[in-house]
C-alpha cells in the first residue's frame, strides 16, 4: 500500500518501547483500518493527527508490545 502523502509505500516501524507502530495519513485510514480488521490485526489508532509545513494530517496505528510488525507489514505489501 502507497503512502498518499509522500508516494512511498507504508512501513511498519519498530523503533521504541512500545511495540510497532504504522505512521498514516488520516484520509488513509478506513482502507488500512479495514485490512488491518479483515485479517483480524489487534490494534488501536491515535486519537491525536498532526500536520508539519502544511502537509497531510499523520496519525498512528499501534500494534502494540505483541504486534508482528512482519505479518503487518506483508499485508500492507500486498494491498493496494
Amino acid at each position: 500500500m502507497t503512502d498518499t502523502a509522500t508516494k512511498r509505500r507504508l512501513t511498519v516501524s519498530t523503533g521504541g518501547t512500545g511495540g510497532p507502530y504504522l505512521m498514516v495519513p488520516v484520509d488513509q485510514l478506513v482502507p488500512v483500518h479495514q485490512l488491518l480488521e479483515r485479517n483480524n490485526i489487534s490494534f488501536w489508532t491515535d486519537v491525536n493527527a498532526i500536520s508539519l509545513d502544511g502537509e497531510p494530517a499523520i496519525t498512528v496505528i499501534n500494534f502494540g508490545r505483541g504486534g508482528d510488525a512482519m505479518q503487518v507489514q506483508l499485508l500492507l505489501d500486498s494491498a493496494e
